[in-house]
């Protein structure tokens, strides 16, 4: 009887797409290293040998937030010793020249009109023109909405206008009610995400895809969350990338370890086998380690994110990686899973390839 490996192997070779119960049946394999070859035979077909990354830096302008999701250990409320709020200075003052890109993302802050936000996007754009916007989730976004009385089109079009290049995937989660009832019961749901991330597709700004895993959710629930994905990404080819989020205990403790590498490992093979319509599979360092984010390369991975320069989420949740990352260790970490590094932009045009020595542009 032929195993689950040798069939997907078979559709592999003939560019065919796997179905749910397949994904399943992947999850439940003990041959690891057997389902890594299989996925990096995908992304060696679509980008060869190349690793990408980008020099960018993570600003989460505020931590006091309207929410109060069960999992989270960044948000808090206003008044508390550890909120802190940054004035459009401290922002600008965490970019610079060098960056490729910024990534915003923060609290839900009660009280930050509507221009704030606006004028942040305009600043940076205005002090660092070279720098590619990459802000809020979608969550953000409906919370924008809602609160300012604008539709999801008007507030992402005066967003694009001020400078916005693209949607982060944050907010996500994972795409299950029973989930969302239990963790974060205020926040979007299925229909909404999907629904703003079209919007976006629609006006032009491309948009990149998470999943929060490694807590209470199961492989169906997981896989589920993927096969939506894929029919957004068949509906309007607006994701550029997909990104598995580690859950980091930290205080919230959902549960009481972290996904073990091996987890780490097949579900980032297994997004690559899934996700044939998305380009970019993101091995994201800050939650699953240097190490594993370098071996995830050869598991179907083709990018390693970026310098950060300043994580605050991840970290409030006791991630263990460093807070920020340097070019140089990016590219030794790429280099070190047999692959060329590929500096790229927030919209993954290539800057510059570190190839034999050389950096060519």
């Amino acid at each position: 009887m032929e195993s689950i490996l040798e069939r997907v192997s078979g559709k592999v070779d003939r560019t065919e797409r796997l179905t749910r119960d397949e994904a399943l049946e992947l999850f439940q394999t003990g041959e690891i290293l057997a389902l890594g070859r299989l996925a990096d035979r995908v992304k060696q077909a679509r980008w060869a040998n190349r690793a990408h990354f980008v020099l960018n830096r993570q600003i989460n302008p505020t931590n006091v937030c309207v929410l109060s999701c069960r999992f989270c250990d960044f948000a808090t409320k206003r008044g508390r010793p550890n909120a802190y709020e940054m004035t459009l200075e401290e922002v600008l003052a965490r970019c610079d020249e060098r960056i490729r890109e910024v990534h915003i993302v923060g609290g839900l802050h009660p009280d930050w009109p509507w221009h704030y936000y606006v004028g942040m996007l305009r600043a940076i754009k205005a002090r660092f023109p070279q720098v590619q916007i990459k802000a809020f989730t979608a969550v953000e976004i409906d919370f924008f909405s809602k609160k300012f009385r604008l539709s999801v089109e008007e507030v992402l079009g005066q967003l694009k206008a001020a400078g916005l290049d693209a949607l982060p995937g944050g907010g996500a989660e994972v795409f299950s009610e029973r989930v969302r009832k239990a963790l974060f019961p205020f926040k979007i749901g299925v229909p909404r995400w999907l629904e703003i991330h079209r919007i976006a597709h629609r006006l032009g700004i491309p948009t990149n895809s998470t999943l929060l895993y490694g807590h209470m959710e199961t492989h169906e629930e997981r896989v589920d969350h993927i096969l939506k994905l894929r029919g957004l990404q068949d509906e309007t080819g607006g994701l550029m990338s997909f990104i598995p989020l580690a859950y980091q205990v930290g205080r919230t403790r959902v549960v009481e370890r972290q996904a073990s590498a091996i987890e780490d490992l097949k579900t980032i093979a297994i997004a690559r086998l899934l996700l044939d319509n998305v380009p970019h599979i993101k091995a994201y360092w800050v939650t699953m380690g240097e190490e594993i984010a370098s071996i995830a390369l050869s598991f179907g991975a083709d990018d390693l994110d970026g310098t950060i320069g300043e994580e605050r989420i991840m970290h409030a949740a006791d991630a263990a990686t460093p807070v920020t990352q340097t070019r140089e260790r990016l590219i030794e970490l790429i280099r070190e899973a047999g692959c060329v590094p590929v500096e790229r932009d927030a919209l993954y045009n290539t800057v510059t390839i570190y190839e034999n020595g050389h950096a060519l542009v």
